[in-house]
Formats: C-alpha cells, sequence, structure tokens
C-alpha cells in the first residue's frame, strides 16, 4: 500500500511540473509575441546613431551626424594624471586622422575622484586653450549608476569591461565603425596612440 501512495505522489508531482513548466512556456511566448514586447524590441538602439546629446553649449546633437566616420569616444576629466598625456596623443591622432574621416567626441565626467569639477565654461577652457583640443568636447554626464547618459548605457553593453560593464576611471575609451557599432573597449591606461593601428584599421574599410 505505502508502494501506491508513493507512486501516487510522484506521479501527481509530475504532473504538476508538467502543467507548471506549460504553463509558464505559454506566458512566456506570449510575452515576446505582443505588441508592446515587439515595439520594445524596434525601439531598441542598434547604433551610437540612435541617440542625441548636447553639446558644451547644451545644444542638442544628433550622433547620426558622425555617420560614416570613425570614432573614438572617451571619458574625460581635467584633475587627473592621466589628463595632460590622454589630451597630448588625442590630440596628436585627430590632426593625423581627421581629414581621412576620424572624429574623437570627449564626454567630460566628475564621478571619479571629483577630477572634473567645474562649469562648461571652465572644462572648455581646460580642453580648448590649455591642451588646445580641437575636437568636439561636449556637456558633462554621468557614465555610471542610475543617471547614466543613454549613450553610455548603451556604449557598456555593448562592450563590457574587466570585472564588469562600469566604466572603471577617467580617459575609458570605445571605438566605433562607421556603422556606428561598438567595436572595441579600452581601459584608462591604455593611450590613445597605443589604438592607432586599430583606428587605421577603421579607416580602410569602406563605409
Amino acid at each position: 500500500m505505502s508502494n501506491l501512495i508513493s507512486l501516487s505522489n510522484l506521479f501527481s508531482i509530475l504532473i504538476l511540473g508538467l502543467s507548471l513548466y506549460l504553463f509558464f512556456s505559454l506566458e512566456q511566448n506570449q510575452s515576446t509575441t505582443s505588441p508592446s514586447f515587439q515595439n520594445m524590441a524596434e525601439e531598441a538602439p542598434k547604433s551610437i546613431y540612435d541617440f542625441t546629446v548636447k553639446d558644451i553649449h547644451d545644444a542638442d546633437v544628433c550622433l547620426k551626424d558622425y555617420a560614416g566616420k570613425v570614432l573614438l569616444i572617451v571619458n574625460v576629466a581635467s584633475k587627473c594624471g592621466l589628463t595632460e598625456s590622454n589630451y597630448k596623443e588625442l590630440n596628436e591622432l585627430y590632426e593625423k586622422y581627421k581629414t581621412q574621416g576620424f572624429e574623437v567626441l570627449a564626454f567630460p565626467c566628475n564621478q571619479f575622484a571629483g577630477q572634473e569639477p567645474g562649469t562648461h565654461d571652465e572644462i572648455k577652457e581646460v580642453a580648448c586653450s590649455k591642451f588646445k583640443a580641437e575636437f568636439p568636447v561636449f556637456a558633462k554626464i554621468d557614465v555610471n549608476g542610475k543617471d547614466a547618459a543613454p549613450l553610455y548605457q548603451f556604449l557598456k553593453s555593448q562592450k563590457g569591461g574587466l570585472f564588469g560593464n562600469a566604466i572603471k576611471w577617467n580617459f575609458t575609451k570605445f571605438l566605433v565603425n562607421k556603422e556606428g557599432k561598438v567595436v572595441d573597449r579600452y581601459a584608462p591606461t591604455t593611450g590613445p596612440l597605443r589604438i592607432e593601428k586599430d583606428i587605421q584599421g577603421l579607416l580602410a574599410v569602406s563605409a
């Protein structure tokens, strides 16, 4: 009798498990075919061209304006130990390749030891006057946390870093191809000139 009860219990558990599996499978299929899910999929950004950002003067800039160019996107800071060497090498790369379709997009960020505390005017003074940057410098943003700029949420989702996707420090770099796709990510300690061969390779590819 006890054996019959055990078999009956086992059978009941199997039936319950199968019912739950079928229920959740049906729920998942319905959710993935629902209009709201399809709309979310359609609206998900496919490249950096789907984003609009603010420049240093708070004017809107559609990143689609950079279609067909190779981009190096960098979170910059004015008072970091990496500031001088990075601005120097970024300037060198920009001067060398700007006529070939290369752009540097610099995004000031104050999230790392408060090393970009200035106003937009002060940031522009440091970047453009002190370090002679001629490439675009944009409005100050957050790159991590709940207020992270949508562009940086996308960049991190496309290329994670060591020990997670979060930006670890100033002068993290993302390399973007002519189709607006993120192709590589470089640590803050990777100097811009060490990326030169990768930039050359992307510039050689027809848009």
